[in-house]
């Protein structure tokens, strides 16, 4: 098979990468790119652990082809934080103690910040049915729930 050129937004920056027609955009991002933050942790589109934000949308990259990316914006857990300074979620996913082994956190947290941007004000029932698509095996998903509560009242600037 003959490589494929691609040229993308990744993180805000231009990106340009060649890759298989067959190659999944998160081996591309893993492997081609060195943003191993997205896990794989199914390879079927079930768990969420590589979650990833392409023009807008959040999507499995284990089911997205890396070809699929040419002309796209795509953003991973790696661009959430701002320099050193981590994201209200990455911090509050921190005090919550809600995370543990850490393959379904940077999902978790991904998709989590797709629902803030959609709705700053998510109740716990719309918290939980966003994130339906992210499985944990290890810290349950009260802690993460809280942890995407706290987040969205700092976001919004309530007191803590």
């Amino acid at each position: 098979m003959s490589s494929i050129a691609v040229s993308t937004t990744i993180n805000g920056d231009d990106v340009e990468y060649l890759c298989q027609p067959d190659e999944t955009l998160l081996d591309v991002l893993r492997n081609r790119l060195g943003l191993t933050g997205a896990k794989e942790g199914c390879g079927t589109g079930d768990c969420g652990a590589c979650s990833v934000v392409v023009d807008g949308r959040l999507v499995c990259s284990c089911l997205v082809l890396g070809a699929e990316a040419e002309g796209r914006s795509i953003e991973t857990i790696e661009g959430m934080a701002d320099g050193s300074e981590l994201h209200p979620l990455q911090r509050q996913f921190i005090e919550h103690a809600a995370l543990q082994c850490g393959i379904c956190t940077p999902g978790f947290l991904v998709a989590a910040k797709a629902l803030l941007e959609q709705n700053p004000n998510p109740t716990e029932t719309e918290i939980r049915f966003w994130l339906a698509g992210n499985l944990c095996r290890c810290t349950g998903y009260d802690k993460i729930v809280r942890a995407v509560q706290a987040a969205a009242a700092e976001m919004r600037g309530e007191p803590a």
